[in-house]
C-alpha cells in the first residue's frame, strides 16, 4: 500500500498556540498532545517521527518541548524536519541514510579503478 503523500504544515517551530488542541498529522490521523508518541520512546519509527514533527510545525509542541519530551537534540529534530522535507517520508528511513544525505557514498557507487584509493 502507498503512503500518502506528506505535506508539512507551515513552520511554527519557537512558539505554541494554547488554542489549538488537535492537528491532522501525517497520515491523516488527528493528533493531540496526548496521542503524540510517548515521552519515553526509544524506537524512532517512521510514523513517530513524523508526527512529532508534524506537531511541533502545526504548533501543539514547540520546538524546545520536543526536544525535552523526547531527549533530542535540535540537530537531530531537524534533521528529521530536513528529511521529511526533501525527501517526504521516505527520508526518515534510517536504513537508506546513505541514499539521502549528501557527501555519502553507496555500496557500489565508486567508479572502477577508484575503489581501492579508499
Amino acid at each position: 500500500m502507498r503512503q500518502p503523500d506528506y505535506h508539512p504544515q507551515p513552520v511554527r517551530m519557537f512558539t505554541r498556540d494554547r488554542s489549538i488542541a488537535s492537528i491532522i498529522g501525517p497520515e491523516g490521523q488527528q493528533l493531540t498532545r496526548d496521542s503524540l508518541p510517548a515521552p519515553n520512546t526509544k524506537r524512532w519509527v517512521i510514523r513517530r517521527k513524523a508526527e512529532v514533527v508534524a506537531a511541533v510545525r502545526g504548533g501543539l509542541l514547540t520546538l524546545d518541548e520536543a526536544c525535552e519530551r523526547y531527549s533530542l537534540t535540535t540537530e537531530e529534530f531537524l534533521s528529521w524536519q530536513r528529511a521529511i522535507e526533501k525527501h517526504g517520508l521516505a527520508g526518515l528511513r534510517t536504513t537508506r541514510l546513505q541514499e539521502y544525505r549528501p557527501g555519502t557514498l553507496k555500496a557500489g557507487s565508486l567508479k572502477v579503478g577508484m575503489r581501492n584509493r579508499f
